[in-house]
């Protein structure tokens, strides 16, 4: 490709409303462009790099025994309806009719799609196990997209459903696609973690995620891992052991009774009153689960993890309780609480719900405690469960984890790092397949619904992770296996014949030994084409410049920014070799 032809137009700045790395530098070097509030537009290069993508996704499941297919990106409502997610999915769901008033959407994911395909034609155990994936654009209405590609509403993904007769089948696919991302992510140029994590919206009861380790603010979240063992999980699913000493108020506040804690409006204020530590005080949060109210009681000391808490409301949204929302809860129980003095007794509805209570695992063994009454400038001091306040139904982990917090499987402390989703594994069990009456007949004639998994990997969303690990000031590093071009030939005087000459020359060779090159044949200055490389992100450089005079060529590695003086046939041979090792 001649330079002068390439499609791309780079800019001097970063775009204004960016906000991570990748988003700025893939704008900036000419490789997408804003088309509306979360959607792109994918130029020539990169697509190219979409492409590149999708081709190690596609030998690395087909090699993992999976059958490629492509499913519509219109979706009926009455396939929704029959999951039982019509109504549950939430607002990230782009629902719309057609002319005939038929209701659809446009498909975040293809749960229900594929499993209507199964339910048609996989009618005995003879047929499975089977795996089906495709590659395609969705659409989720992201209330708040950013970050360029990386949460952007229309993406490109590729997605696998697994159908097995047992749990066991599932467990083995299960791993064999684990083993395949792996695979994939390394080809790609990405470090990864397998980590666990929430099933969300896709649902299941085990299910991975694996994320690029990042330093960079691109991170969507905390991932905590042990050195001393293969533990890792996303904080929306990690679990840790906390110390049990300091929990137990004695002494002056050792005894069960009201008094008087004004303008305590916080935990920090409320331990500066009574002289104590947080984990001496249950607290109180107020959050509204799908319109519902959800009390949350956790330790003092420690912090809710609004996805375990949703979860166990058994909820799909969740935010907190706004004051007037709170003061308004309060009101209806004739309660005259305030900010800081809230607690979960005698609480009954509110807006016509019954307000559910949920503690957290920290608060079970706790005695003597603190905790709001529902009074302003009052709390209950050396309260018990069941006895000054009831021990709520519902005791689960509802807590955010933080670093050295002990292992749960080995004890030791726990690391925390920011990382990037690019894939995820989900073991769905019968979640779609039972209410959709999706069935096979196994080998004693009985009918039973399809053991499913579910297997994701964000194509775009790869494609940008790669620039947050692969770039420096100057542009990106492309990894060589998903570049847009391998190389760039750079002749420093368009006007030198011998520079010219030899550069097409590197040029045609390349090209002939199935190397993707682009010839800079624009009469630019050098700086310019050097930055324009730099920033596009080339993996190597050849640039013939006077040294030609002396049989030498400056050669460049992008990703080491090492440069060498070499021969022409050298630098070709370089490029050559490392493209036909990929």
């Amino acid at each position: 490709m001649k330079m002068s032809k390439l499609f791309v137009q780079t800019l001097r700045e970063f775009p204004s409303d960016a906000e991570v790395i990748s988003h700025k530098m893939l704008v900036r070097a000419g490789y997408i462009r804003k088309l509306t509030s979360g959607v792109y537009n994918y130029l020539p290069l990169m697509w190219r790099v979409l492409k590149k993508i999708e081709n190690i996704v596609r030998e690395e499941m087909d090699a993992a025994g999976a059958q490629e297919l492509l499913m519509p990106f219109v979706q009926p409502k009455e396939l929704w309806e029959e999951s039982g997610r019509w109504e549950v999915y939430g607002r990230e769901l782009m629902r719309l009719k057609d002319r005939h008033d038929r209701e659809m959407c446009l498909g975040p994911t293809h749960e229900e799609i594929i499993t209507s395909i199964a339910r048609d034609g996989l009618k005995s155990y003879k047929q499975l196990p089977v795996n089906l994936y495709q590659i395609q654009s969705k659409f989720r209405d992201e209330v708040r997209p950013r970050f360029g590609l990386l949460r952007g509403r229309e993406f490109i993904m590729k997605d696998a459903y697994s159908f097995d007769t047992t749990q066991e089948g599932l467990e083995k696919e299960y791993q064999n696609m684990a083993q395949a991302y792996t695979k994939i992510f390394k080809r790609c140029g990405l470090n990864t973690k397998m980590v666990q994590s929430d099933s969300g919206a896709i649902g299941g009861s085990v299910s991975h995620e694996f994320m690029v380790i990042t330093d960079t603010d691109a991170g969507e979240n905390d991932v905590f891992y042990c050195d001393s063992c293969d533990y890792s999980a996303n904080s929306n699913h990690a679990v840790s052991n906390l110390p049990t000493e300091g929990v137990n108020i004695t002494g002056e506040w050792s005894t069960a009774k009201i008094i008087d804690t004004p303008d305590t409006l916080s935990i920090e204020e409320l331990c500066d009153f009574l002289n104590i530590p947080a984990t001496l005080i249950v607290k109180t949060l107020v959050y509204i689960v799908d319109k519902k109210p959800v009390l949350a009681l956790i330790r003092g000391d420690k912090q809710v993890e609004e996805t375990k808490l949703m979860n166990a409301a058994g909820g799909s949204d969740i935010r907190i309780a706004t004051a007037g929302e709170i003061e308004e809860m309060m009101g209806v129980n004739g309660f005259d609480a305030a900010k800081g003095f809230i607690g979960p007794n005698g609480l009954k509805e509110y807006n016509d719900y019954p307000i559910t209570v949920i503690a957290d695992n920290t608060v079970k063994e706790m005695k003597n405690f603190v905790i709001g009454i529902n009074q302003k400038d009052k709390h209950g001091v050396g309260y018990n469960w069941n006895s000054e306040v009831k021990l709520p139904e519902i005791v689960t982990d509802i807590r955010l984890v933080e670093a050295g917090e002990l292992c749960p499987q080995c004890g030791k402390p726990l690391k925390v790092t920011r990382g990037i989703e690019v894939g995820n594994i989900f073991q769905l069990g019968t979640k779609y397949s039972k209410p959709m009456n999706a069935v096979f007949t196994d080998i004693d004639g009985k009918t039973k619904p399809y053991i499913m998994g579910c297997y994701g990997i964000g194509i775009s969303r790869t494609a940008a992770a790669a620039v947050e690990a692969h770039y420096d000031d100057h542009g990106i590093k492309w990894p060589l296996s998903i570049a847009p071009y391998h190389v760039v030939i750079i002749p420093v005087s368009t006007k030198d014949e011998q520079q010219m000459k030899v550069a097409e020359d590197i040029y045609k060779t390349l090209i002939k030994h199935g190397v993707e090159a682009v010839f800079d044949d624009r009469d630019e200055r050098a700086g310019v084409k050097f930055k324009d490389a730099d920033l596009i992100g080339f993996p190597y450089r050849i640039t013939v410049g006077k040294g030609i005079s002396e049989g030498l060529v400056e050669f460049k590695v992008r990703e080491t920014d090492e440069i060498s003086n070499i021969k022409p046939e050298d630098a070709a041979e370089i490029v050559v070799t490392a493209v036909h090792n990929l």
